[in-house]
């Protein structure tokens, strides 16, 4: 009982109502409805709410309005107590968690009661799995799981991919014993109900229960007791409460060992297997621990004696992950360590991967997420640690590292000892026939695949294009028609959409049926990583560390010659990716830079008038002075010895700076000749120095694919045809056939001249070259005329463009006065050859000064805020 004058304190008049007559009258009525609802309080609840129901009920029949259904109870629990397992039971202590069944990143401790995964680097990310030892056939059976800890990391900066959503996750649910251990993966062959109240299976999600987070009793109940109304059912508890009702089990599961399978993430669990369950549910029911024998299959077991390594071994683009596909199809209880295999780890955990561009392969593809933790290769590197301590049978897939010699050793070093058996199985030469007929399928379903995709876009276009019809006629009649016509006008009935048969019927060609091989988009190893690397591949040995050599396809004596003939065709291919000029190269290399630079400074005095005159005075001191030191009466000065250079033999010269009366072989070198004249030379060094610096008797040159990349590696300069104003590679060899030539069987590249040629000896070359396109000319031949592209007015100049450099000229820089420079002077651009300004063509003309060149410093006034802009 509760006085009323106590109510009346509590409820005071409003503000701003003083305590008159008026208030006390407000306090009565007060203390009257508090002294009523007191005598109300007396009624029990049940009664006082079948009363409300029944007012409410009376006041709608007379408001004429039907009375409204009550609500309809909750459903009973069907499940009812099951009786004790009297039959005969799996062993005490052998229903656990498998880890021959279980994803690397799984640990166990206390006899596999305590679960959690790893959380080092980009394992935080990663789902982890495990099945139980024993998979459901029949009855009705519970485990437990308790959340206890939850694995938080402060993300680092600088991540540009998404970060997996949710953090933690746990999967409780059933899969079939030889399918993915990660729930919820899109995958066949297993149903879940995650901690976000989610059911999935293969591509289906939906909600069906509450969450569940840490610290929580969670039942995952399996009904598959054939008199049960809930037969053929998973039901999830929280804390001895259902959260779910029961969930059908797919139909394509039924029939099939179920083994309970838990999925999760960055959690630490609790595990009850029973007897004893630590929240009771609202019935009786036996845990896993207790299922009889009769009701349960045993999963794969470890194995007792020393676990396998095995390394594939066999060459690019010649079958070798197709071989390595149907191994593990074959041994579903070997795990494969590979770059791939992490890369399908993370699309299964939920890590989205953008395309990334650039180029990539197989044995080598984009491991690039966006996330640091991922992109750091933490993963591969802390699985290799862990490998050597789990008790599983591996498979290394790793193409090229598995074909060198010295990474097979170094990766054999991580499993020494008697744990590991260490096998290489050689996949080289003509494959069996059941790999045969393997990879026909695979081509088989992959043409069904491309022509149903095929049939599926044009589908979509057809209906694209009716929808747009359709949509056209509609905005023209209601342009036609008014507002009230529209109203009542008939709707006209929607087309079908187009159905897709996807009834696919492919045939292969005879070609693709001679195929050993399937040619996938994506190459095995990417050439410029094969190029680097092949000369070392080698077949394995047991010397390097194998307890077992095995030759899968051919005998080692066959395999061992296809592997030398391979590497003898790619030497006939590759590009060598680590070649650098030798010492000999570069003597010679800085030799003919001087002297050209020295030739074409000749050639430009000889042209220049002045020049000329003091150059032969030079050269009559200089047999002057050699006189007198000869003890000689000096020559008398006469005039220059005229010599006409057309009528000498070029041969014949034995200076070409000076051909007798002080006038260079070169004197009439255009800027093509000059052209021709390095590429003769520069081809010239970089072939013979390749055969030295290669050092290998197979390779002697390289094609014309090859060029560009070598000439860049010696020359330092870009090869481009078009700088010689031709098409092809043969026109440009008719322009040099005196130096080089394509060999008819090989199409490499050989020189026409020893190794012992001086630059001389070219500019001979040259010469008889122009004489020749000249007496051509005279005949009236316009083909013997050459007209190369002139990058800039310095090539004009005469200034030293190398061939096959179009585009690398150092940029010219602005003609702009430095601080200090006088009269405003301009700086001359890069590569300025000392061409007089205004002197012809290629000349650089100075800017005039400016008429009112300021006398002394004027700070302009700076544009930025502060005491200035203030």
């Amino acid at each position: 009982w509760i006085k009323p004058e106590s109510l009346v304190l509590k409820h005071s008049p409003p503000r701003g109502i003083q305590r008159n007559s008026v208030g006390a009258g407000m306090a009565e009525e007060i203390v009257a409805d508090v002294e009523m609802n007191v005598v109300e309080a007396e009624v029990p609840a049940e009664e006082m709410a079948e009363e409300k129901v029944e007012e409410k009920v009376e006041e709608d029949a007379v408001a004429g309005e039907p009375a409204k259904p009550k609500e309809p109870e909750k459903p009973k629990e069907l499940e009812e107590d099951g009786i004790a397992e009297t039959r005969v039971k799996v062993s005490a202590g052998f229903v656990e968690f498998n880890s021959a069944d279980s994803t690397m990143n799984v640990l166990t401790s206390n006899g596999c009661q305590i679960i959690s995964s790893l959380t080092g680097g980009g394992f935080s990310y990663l789902l982890g799995g495990a099945r139980t030892t024993v998979g459901l056939t029949s009855g009705r059976y519970m485990f437990e799981v308790k959340i206890l800890e939850l694995h938080s990391r402060q993300e680092p900066q600088g991540a540009a991919g998404r970060i997996p959503m949710p953090r933690h996750i746990v999967k409780l649910g059933l899969s079939q014993g030889d399918t993915s251990l990660l729930m919820g993966d899109n995958s066949e062959g297993s149903v879940s109900i995650d901690s976000e109240g989610f059911l999935q299976h293969e591509k289906t999600r939906k909600k069906v229960a509450k969450q569940f987070r840490a610290n929580s009793v969670v039942a995952f109940l399996v009904n598959l007791d054939a008199a049960s109304p809930n037969a053929n059912t998973i039901s999830v508890f929280c804390d001895g409460v259902r959260i779910c009702a029961p969930q059908a089990i797919p139909d394509n599961l039924l029939g099939k060992p179920l083994f309970p399978t838990v999925t999760f993430k960055a959690v630490t669990m609790q595990v009850n297997y029973g007897p004893v369950s630590m929240a009771p549910l609202p019935f009786k029911c036996n845990m896993l621990s207790d299922a009889a024998q009769a009701d349960v299959q045993v999963g794969p077991k470890a194995s007792e004696g020393p676990c396998e390594i095995v390394m594939p071994v066999g060459l690019p683009e010649q079958g070798y992950f197709d071989w390595v596909d149907a191994f593990l199809e074959k041994n579903p209880g070997y795990t494969e360590l590979s770059d791939r295999k992490i890369l399908d780890w993370a699309h299964r955990s939920g890590i989205f991967k953008a395309k990334t561009p650039g180029a990539f392969s197989t044995d080598k593809p984009d491991m690039k997420f966006g996330i640091p933790l991922m992109d750091d290769m933490s993963v591969k590197k802390l699985l290799l640690h862990i490998a050597p301590t789990v008790r599983k049978s591996f498979v290394v897939t790793e193409l090229k590292a598995n074909l060198t010699a010295d990474e097979r050793k170094a990766f054999l070093k991580n499993f020494a000892g008697p744990s590991f058996k260490k096998v290489a199985k050689v996949v080289v030469g003509e494959p069996t026939a059941d790999y045969k007929a393997k990879v026909q399928q695979l081509m088989i379903e992959e043409k069904k695949e491309k022509t149903l995709a095929e049939r599926k876009k044009k589908a979509a276009e057809a209906v694209r294009t009716r929808l747009l019809e359709e949509r056209k006629k509609k905005v023209a009649s209601m342009k036609q028609k008014k507002e009230a016509e529209v109203e009542g006008a008939e709707e006209k009935e929607v087309a079908p959409e187009e159905v897709v048969d996807e009834d696919v019927v492919v045939e292969l060609t005879d070609e693709e049926k001679a195929l050993h091989y399937r040619k996938n988009a994506q190459p095995d190893i990417l050439d410029q990583t094969l190029s680097k690397c092949f000369m070392d591949f080698s077949l394995p040995t047991t010397e390097e560390g194998f307890d077992q050599v095995t030759f899968e396809w051919a005998s080692q004596d066959t395999a061992e010659k296809v592997v030398k003939d391979w590497i003898f065709s790619k030497k006939m291919a590759q590009r060598v990716e680590n070649v650098q000029p030798g010492q000999w190269f570069k003597d010679a290399w800085t030799e003919w830079a001087k002297t050209v630079a020295g030739w074409k400074r000749l050639q430009a005095e000889w042209k220049d008038p002045n020049k000329k005159k003091a150059l032969l005075a030079k050269k009559a001191e200089a047999k002057k002075k050699e006189a007198e030191e000869k003890g000689e009466e000096a020559p008398k000065e006469e005039a220059p010895m005229e010599i006409n250079a057309d009528d000498l033999e070029v041969s014949s010269v034995e200076n070409v700076a000076d051909i007798g009366s002080g006038e260079p072989l070169f004197a009439e070198f255009t800027y093509e000749d000059w052209a021709l004249l390095s590429a003769r030379y520069e081809l010239h060094l970089l072939l013979h120095s390749f055969k030295k610096d290669v050092e290998d008797p197979d390779r002697q040159s390289f094609t014309e694919k090859d060029l560009g990349f070598y000439y860049q590696k010696y020359v330092k300069k870009n090869w481009a045809l078009r700088s010689f104003a031709v098409d092809t590679m043969e026109k440009f060899i008719d322009l040099v056939k005196d130096t080089v030539r394509l060999a008819p069987q090989t199409a490499f590249l050989e020189p026409l001249q020893g190794e012992e040629m001086t630059p001389s000896a070219f500019v001979k070359l040259a010469e008889e070259h122009r004489r020749e396109r000249t007496r051509r000319a005279d005949a009236g031949d316009e083909s013997a005329e050459l007209k190369f592209p002139r990058t800039s007015g310095i090539a004009a100049a005469g200034a030293a463009v190398a061939p096959g450099s179009l585009g690398r000229l150092a940029p010219q820089q602005p003609l702009r006065a430095p601080y200090g420079a006088p009269n405003g002077g301009a700086m001359r651009p890069a590569g300025y050859a000392g061409v007089v300004p205004g002197a012809g063509i290629g000349g650089f003309k100075r800017p005039a000064p400016p008429t009112n060149t300021p006398t002394s410093y004027v700070a302009k006034r700076p544009t930025f805020g502060g005491a200035w802009k203030r």
